[in-house]
């Protein structure tokens, strides 16, 4: 058993000054037969200890209903494994770039602007998820022979809110659950987010990728004493589909990591290994200084040009960042893991399975609702996933604008059954007037909830409401069609044919015969928009059409020899997509 200790200066490990070499490396982003070798390429590349977030929504997708809780402590226990230490961050906000930034939208939904305060409809789930979740945390702490040296309260709550009360409440209520390392909050190196985000007798840490002397000294004006830590080292970033691959000099990230080492500060490098947001589950921002602008939603990929890239390769930044950190290793850095099997040569196949949306929907959709104006995604109990809204424009009456308020994110629209336009602004009108009497099906998906900034845990769906010229159409009966739906079960159910002349819009099933299984991409030629299952698991989505992403990462233990069944839910387009897999 060991203590770890904030000193005056130095983290102190049984009374021993420590400096904290960490990477990011979420356990939910990497399927969990890589989680050894992605864990042995941190190693290799200089760090002794590593960090991850806790999705809250993740774990409890429906108020009551958990999900592989356990996941957390089975990743600490590879950690202890690999002969790393850990620091953990639960949230119950995490960012991340993540749905939502974590937290449910059960919870979201309801609550509005009171998530994130000392609301008392907010404290109490929150005990109870940390209630049920820190257990795992506790028994695998530091004092307790376990990897676990750090915990954070909250996170970057200074770029949010200024509910102090409530980061006290939070803190306390881990120290009740039993947490006895040290606590510790992270916020960017600014006065206001300092101020907002710290807590009394809580070790504050900065976030930053450049400019280590200036923002330790903003740091130190706040605190001055306690060990100096960069938590979010950001030594990449991250994609929004529509934009360009962002990518950051492998010098310069290394140059920025050596000036933060020559301050006598531990760092985390965010992230060390970016892996993927599988099956829907990447959130979105909103441009603009303030955060407030139109909608950004990242990509499925969450490589962030770490130095350990996606599929778990050294980079020309690894190999950079190797050469800083082996100037404060105790010995020489252990040599790279053997890499996962990787596939052994390319294949193709085609789909002869296909089932329309409205029969998707019939199968696998939630209850209907009729509402007179448009209910959101969260009154219709969806997370991630599509609703498809119809109203009826009565008639006779002469062609009119036909005009959505509120809308989030993008909706395909028909007219009595035939495609009329794609709407993605939130004050969106369709090309071509509409007469009356007609039906209009909007078919609304979410792009992923905000992660950061005021408009955080904002609804989705259409949360204004449709209108033909100025009139409201009311009247509304509006279905879900939830991402978790898709299982071999309910895929089984439903009613395939095959793959008609042209088809479009819909599900696709297809088989394609592998061999040598093993770490792949996944290309859909002619796909649009949509989603994509590979033997049962959720890739993600795909938007061959925004770029900058054009394939998708299957992770080796995904596929299997011989045949594998592959599902594309297309949204957008207008022919039958291929189906091929790559070699690494």
């Amino acid at each position: 058993m060991s203590t770890f200790a904030v000193g005056d200066e130095d983290f102190l490990l049984d009374g021993r000054p420590v400096r904290l070499l960490s990477g990011a490396l979420h356990y939910f982003r990497v399927h969990e037969e890589l989680w050894e070798h992605r864990l042995g390429m941190l190693r290799a590349m200089g760090l002794d200890c590593v960090e991850t977030y806790v999705p809250w929504n993740l774990h409890e997708p429906e108020r009551g209903r958990y999900a592989d809780v356990g996941a957390l402590g089975r990743f600490l226990d590879a950690v202890a494994a690999a002969g790393m230490r850990a620091i953990v961050r639960p949230g119950p906000y995490i960012c991340a770039e993540w749905e939502n930034g974590g937290l449910p939208h059960w919870l979201t939904g309801p609550l509005g602007r009171r998530v994130r305060t000392l609301d008392p409809d907010f404290l109490g789930p929150v005990e109870g998820w940390f209630r049920r979740l820190l257990p795992q945390v506790v028994e695998r702490q530091v004092d307790r022979g376990g990897p676990v040296v750090l915990v954070q309260v909250e996170n970057e709550y200074g770029s949010y809110g200024s509910d102090l009360a409530y980061l006290e409440w939070l803190a306390g209520l881990l120290r009740g659950c039993g947490v006895s390392v040290p606590l510790f909050t992270s916020d960017g190196p600014e006065d206001h987010m300092l101020t907002g985000g710290s807590v009394p007798g809580v070790l504050a840490t900065a976030n930053f990728g450049s400019g280590a002397r200036e923002g330790f000294a903003t740091l130190r004006r706040h605190q001055p004493k306690g060990p100096l830590m960069c938590m979010e080292f950001w030594c990449g970033w991250f994609d929004h589909w529509g934009t360009e691959h962002a990518v950051r000099d492998a010098e310069d990230a290394a140059g920025a990591l050596r000036e933060i080492l020559e301050c006598g500060a531990s760092v985390n490098v965010y992230m060390a290994h970016g892996g993927t947001n599988f099956a829907g589950w990447a959130g979105a921002n909103r441009a603009g200084e303030l955060h407030d602008g139109p909608l950004r939603a990242t990509v499925t990929s969450y490589d962030y040009d770490a130095p350990v890239d996606e599929a778990g390769r050294p980079t020309e930044k690894f190999w950079r960042f190797r050469e800083v950190l082996a100037r404060y290793a105790e010995g020489p850095l252990p040599e790279l893991p053997e890499p996962p099997a990787r596939l052994g040569a390319p294949v193709s196949g085609a789909f002869d399975g296909w089932v329309s949306l409205g029969g998707v929907l019939g199968v696998l959709g939630g209850a209907e609702a009729g509402a007179p104006v448009p209910p959101t995604f969260e009154e219709l109990g969806v997370d991630r996933g599509l609703v498809r809204y119809r109203l009826t424009v009565p008639g006779p009456r002469q062609p009119y604008p036909l005009s959505v308020t509120g809308l989030r994110d993008r909706a395909v629209v028909y007219v009595d059954g035939v495609p009329a336009g794609v709407l993605d602004a939130e004050e969106s009108v369709l090309a071509e007037p509409v007469a009356g009497s007609a039906v209009v099906d909007l078919w609304v998906e979410s792009l992923g909830r905000v992660n950061y900034g005021p408009r955080l845990g904002e609804s989705k769906g259409i949360t204004g409401g449709v209108r033909h010229e100025r009139q409201y159409l009311h009247g509304v009966r509006a279905r879900g069609l939830r991402l978790d739906a898709f299982t071999a079960a309910g895929v089984g159910g439903l009613p395939f044919r095959e793959v008609p002349e042209g088809a479009g819009r819909g599900l696709y099933r297809g088989t394609v015969e592998v061999a040598g299984a093993g770490d792949a991409v996944l290309r859909l030629p002619g796909a649009t928009r949509g989603f994509v299952w590979v033997n049962g698991f959720g890739l993600g989505r795909y938007w061959t059409s925004a770029g900058p992403q054009e394939s998708l990462f299957v992770p080796g233990p995904v596929l299997r020899e011989g045949a594998n069944e592959v599902w594309v839910l297309e949204l957008e387009g207008d022919g039958v997509p291929g189906v091929e897999f790559g070699v690494l």
